[in-house]
């Protein structure tokens, strides 16, 4: 950290042990406490997993590890953070602009306004009900049916606390 300080970056640290390689492939290879394999899908499989030395690995690539390697890794102890929860923003984020490019329709086009009129009615009848009203400020913030990015959010949090609950149960499946 104080080189960093000291000079605004890392690139130039040479008491790291840092090895400098051609080839990506040796680098998964290297004596190392975590490895994140962040470039190319299935990069650990059945050739070199044997030679993973990492004692953690986070998928940071869509899936870089082939499932033969993923029992083998997990049968010698290895830690693997998998790319669902390591990497979901991303990937869910792909997966929601996929789901909009098939259908050429941005998100919540279809029922902003429905929710609108839904919440409004529904405003009205609690007013009805007990002769109270809501101010005009108060009752805009609660109408106003969502925003694609509102939506979007709503879609990624809900994978991530997903992502999290599985990890935690596999966790506590493996005791670790």
């Amino acid at each position: 950290m104080k080189y960093k300080d000291a000079n605004g970056t890392i690139l130039g640290y040479t008491q790291a042990g840092v090895k400098e390689t051609q080839e990506s492939a040796e680098a998964l290879e290297y004596d190392c406490d975590v490895l994140i394999p962040a470039a190319a899908e299935q990069a650990i499989n059945k050739y070199n997993v044997a030679n993973i030395k990492a004692k953690i690995i986070g998928e940071a690539a869509n899936g870089p590890i082939t499932p033969f390697a993923d029992e083998a890794l997990l049968k010698k102890g290895t830690i693997i953070v998998p790319d669902l929860l390591l990497n979901a923003g991303g990937v869910t984020v792909s997966y929601f602009e996929w789901l909009k490019n098939l259908s050429h329709v941005r998100f919540g086009r279809l029922t902003k306004k429905w929710e609108e009129r839904s919440k409004a009615l529904m405003l009205e009848t609690v007013e009805e009900r007990t002769g109270g009203a809501i101010g005009v400020d108060r009752r805009a913030k609660i109408v106003v049916g969502p925003s694609e990015k509102d939506i979007v959010y709503s879609g990624l949090e809900e994978t991530m606390a997903g992502a999290v609950e599985e990890t935690k149960a596999t966790a506590q499946e493996f005791n670790v």
